[in-house]
């Protein structure tokens, strides 16, 4: 599994970074990034959870 937050619409809420710290992290410019892209397998639940609740639906999953 493979995410990435769509820039142009991350508010920067943080939810992402709250529900998958190990995953997403927020910028000096407080946007979030997936680090990294690559989600391994023992977090793809956390970071679904994070897809699902992102409030902008900035967050996309790629297969």
């Amino acid at each position: 599994m493979k995410v990435r937050v769509d820039e142009d619409r991350c508010a920067g809420h943080g939810m992402c970074l709250t529900l998958c710290p190990d995953v997403f992290e927020m910028t000096d410019d407080g946007w979030a990034v997936a680090d990294p892209e690559e989600v391994p397998a023992e977090l793809e639940s956390a970071a679904r959870d994070a897809v699902a609740n992102c409030p902008e639906r900035a967050i996309i999953e790629i297969d």
